[in-house]
């Protein structure tokens, strides 16, 4: 029995059960159903405002995840390279990754309104601080073996010495980087939608609870369940293992 047939038999028994336990404890509307789940589903594709409301919200997470890789990988290799930046603006990194992003939103309105640029910059200091971090991390765990031997083949220490030896060696901090950024930034997505305007998984959520539809709540937290597994099973994950293999780390043959 492979992983998948697996896995597709217990979300099959978890649905059943689901609808078993709604009929037995008589839920009512405080938690829907899994029929009335999947019809609410049905009628938000048909009609097209989920698909709607998923294309606001991936719009929005690609670039601030965008922004936050680039920021992030920016910040990191600077502290990395600086001792004195690490210990003086590095320090107020990982006090900022302590702060919860949307701590930030109420800034935010302040500046740019209730609007996309709010949810952006919301979602990307959400990410920013742990790209940073691991690329930090990154280079400076790689070993120094790698460092003296490139210099010994003609590296020398500056530019050459960085982009050839530093950054290969720190492909999988980065990647696993990235795995953790995607899942905050979605984090800090859904909470600054709750309130900003404009159509996004966020709004319908808050929809949601405006009117009492649970369904409809449930399918958004579902939708946005699905979103980050496939992401990270077929993007982040396939490139992890690509990295892995030409690494030798995973003992499988490229």
């Amino acid at each position: 029995m492979t992983t998948r047939f697996r896995g597709a038999i217990f979300l099959i028994l978890l649905v059943i059960l689901w609808e078993i336990a709604y009929r037995v404890f008589d839920w009512g509307w405080m938690f829907p159903s899994a029929q009335q789940t999947a019809q609410t589903l049905y009628d938000g594709i048909i009609h097209g405002h989920l698909l709607e409301a998923v294309g606001g919200s991936l719009r929005r997470i690609l670039i601030a995840f965008v922004l936050s890789c680039v920021i992030g990988m920016t910040l990191g290799v600077i502290f990395a390279r600086n001792r004195l930046v690490d210990e003086t603006l590095g320090f107020l990194v990982v006090a900022l990754q302590t702060i919860p992003s949307i701590a930030w939103l109420p800034f935010a309105i302040i500046w740019f309104g209730l609007n996309d640029f709010s949810v952006i910059f919301i979602t990307t200091i959400g990410a920013t601080w742990t790209m940073t971090i691991a690329t930090r991390t990154g280079i400076k765990n790689i070993p120094p073996l790698y460092i003296q031997a490139a210099q010994m083949y003609g590296t020398g220490r500056g530019l050459k010495l960085f982009y050839q030896v530093m950054i290969p060696a720190s492909v999988p901090h980065l990647i696993m980087g990235m795995r953790m950024a995607w899942a905050f930034a979605w984090r800090a997505l859904v909470s600054a939608e709750l309130i900003a305007r404009g159509i996004g998984l966020g709004q319908m959520l808050q929809e949601g609870r405006n009117i009492g539809d649970t369904s409809l709540m449930l399918c958004i937290v579902i939708i946005i369940a699905v979103i980050g597994t496939l992401s990270d099973r077929f993007f982040f994950k396939r490139m992890e293992d690509r990295v892995l293999i030409k690494y030798g780390l995973n003992g499988t043959k490229a």
